[in-house]
């Protein structure tokens, strides 16, 4: 399962940075919490140019950031979302093609 999270996870070059919000303790943000628990070494990992920056921060709604080249920025609300969901938000923006 490792290896093939690794192959899955493979930003393109075209990521700058990303940024996951979260709130220490708010239920909303549970599934964030969970999938940097699960995913975030192995994502890292498998990404070791690409700066992935948790920022905590008491009562924040979670949110993920996604900043490419030329200035633009995505960005996705993860309120209430899964670790599955999580995962889903970051790869995809991981691999975007702007």
């Amino acid at each position: 399962m490792r290896l093939s999270m690794s192959l899955f996870t493979k930003f393109g070059s075209n990521l700058k940075e990303m940024r996951i919000i979260v709130c220490q303790t708010g239920k909303e943000s549970a599934g964030v919490r969970e999938f940097i628990n699960k995913h975030f070494v192995q994502i890292k990992q498998a990404n070791p140019s690409v700066p992935i920056l948790i920022r905590e921060c008491e009562g924040a709604q979670p949110r993920l950031y996604a900043r490419y080249g030329f200035g633009k920025e995505k960005s996705v609300s993860l309120t209430n979302a899964t670790a599955d969901d999580v995962l889903k938000h970051v790869t995809g923006h991981g691999t975007a093609n702007f």
